[in-house]
């Protein structure tokens, strides 16, 4: 289709993303079909009345999303859709109460998950993808996960790396096999539900550590060792969840020293920590023989792969922990623990992250648009929002007015270490299934019922 040029006049962003954003509108259409040849990149520029880089920048973003491919001197084409949809349909959207990643358009996890899952059925040796696997999980799949840790930094071997049915089974395990009823664990004044759910089942004591904009202060961290009987430490370093805050490598290393000095184990809950683009070294990476290590895919790619790499200090720890993980959901989904193998060893893992990372800049470009100045806190590369408000204001009837959009919107409380005094905010997920029209007025209304009772500010302890 030599004479494809879509009317971008009526985007406000980068000319570079409406080029992109129209070819993934037409992809899904069907306007542009597998296959189709897109017009040479000087012949678009002129025809859209842009200059070179522009036409290139926006093929480039969508080669990242998987919607084309470029053929050399041939030039670039619309990629493969996937096979005719299955007669199967779902009643709904899945659990929109959680914190997924976004869709990516052009259906390419759809696509490559296919692909792969065709080549690994053609191969020679299909079985063991099908099978119960050692305990510790799929060694193809550990294997990977310790070359995945250490380019990110973290020193580890195939023996200390454990694959998890998703950080939850991972987090299950460590509370099981290192915790006991009574320990004491510093956290930060709010926290992952999962974690506060876990603290409740063994009976581990939470300590709330002083946070500031950075994240929990080592100073404060540094006194309750001293003056506490402090067993471990839980952290998500990179996008915290709920707050949104990404910790600096000077905070990481302060952390980590604290934790070197006086014994403390650390949970390092690392679910985001692949997915920006120039990501801090994790603390393991600065305390590795403290440091029990998470990192899954649920939250940068997918839920539904359930896979996870959890990192043990030693050894040891990680054999003794594999026992647990194995009684309590025997093990990861060989084949999706496969295909995550096959995208490693392929580059199609990053493939995927990269059109991750570009659908959330996107929702964060919205939300800004939609959302008053300075009302919210969020990272440019997540998919969540912290809303702080004014004690007037009902967090959950907020929820409950902006649900029907498909948005996602939990109260503080429910993150909340001490409900006792605990600052009201919104947790805003904007990743999921909700297509960006419908994210876009679920904002507006959501802008309108915080208004001008928005803080602007939140108290993180």
């Amino acid at each position: 289709m030599q004479r494809w040029a879509p009317d971008i006049g009526s985007f406000s962003g980068p000319k570079y993303l409406a080029i992109a954003e129209a070819l993934a509108r037409d992809i899904e259409s069907g306007a542009l079909g597998a296959g189709t040849r897109l017009p040479p990149q000087r012949a678009l520029a002129g025809a859209l009345g842009v200059d070179l880089t522009t036409v290139t920048r926006a093929y480039g973003e969508a080669q990242k999303l998987g919607l084309i491919e470029g053929d050399g001197r041939r030039g670039s084409f619309v990629r493969e859709k996937p096979l005719a949809a299955s007669k199967v349909r779902y009643r709904d959207n899945g659990d929109v109460g959680m914190n997924a990643p976004p869709e990516v358009p052009g259906g390419l996890l759809n696509i490559e998950f296919r692909r792969s899952a065709e080549a690994l059925l053609a191969s020679n040796d299909v079985t063991a993808p099908f099978q119960y696997q050692p305990s510790g999980g799929l060694p193809i799949a550990r294997e990977a996960g310790a070359t995945l840790l250490m380019n990110r930094g973290i020193p580890c071997e195939e023996d200390s790396v454990l694959i998890a049915a998703g950080g939850q089974h991972a987090l299950h395990a460590i509370f099981s096999a290192e915790l006991k009823a009574g320990d004491l664990l510093a956290v930060c004044a709010f926290a992952y539900p999962g974690l506060l759910a876990l603290a409740r089942r063994y009976g581990v004591r939470l300590l709330v550590i002083r946070s500031d904009e950075e994240g929990m202060d080592p100073e404060a961290l540094e006194a309750a060792c001293i003056q506490e009987n402090l067993r471990s430490l839980y952290v998500v370093p990179t996008n915290d969840n709920p707050t949104t805050i990404t910790m600096g490598i000077e905070r990481r290393k302060a952390l980590a020293s604290v934790a070197v000095r006086h014994g403390l184990m650390v949970i390092e809950d690392d679910a985001y920590g692949m997915l920006p683009e120039r990501s801090q070294p994790p603390i393991a990476s600065f305390a590795p023989d403290c440091t029990w290590h998470i990192a899954s895919v649920s939250k940068i790619l997918t839920p539904g792969l359930r896979v996870a790499w959890l990192r043990a200090p030693d050894i040891s720890k990680a054999w003794r922990l594999s026992a647990d993980m194995h009684e309590t959901a025997i093990m990861a989904a060989p084949l999706n623990a496969a295909i995550v193998v096959d995208w490693l060893d392929r580059g199609v893992f990053q493939q995927l992250v990269n059109a991750v990372r570009t659908e959330a800049r996107h929702r964060q470009a919205l939300a800004r648009e939609c959302l008053p100045p300075g009302s919210f806190m969020a990272n440019e590369e997540g998919y969540h929002l912290w809303v702080p408000l004014t004690p007037n204001i009902d967090p959950g009837q907020i929820a409950g007015a902006v649900r029907t959009y498909g948005l996602s919107v939990i109260g503080s409380d429910a993150f909340a270490v001490e409900r006792t005094g605990a600052a009201p905010a919104l947790r805003v997920s904007i990743g999921g299934t909700i297509a960006r029209e419908r994210l876009e007025r679920g904002l507006r209304l959501l802008a309108a019922l915080i208004g001008s009772d928005a803080t602007g500010k939140i108290s993180l302890v």
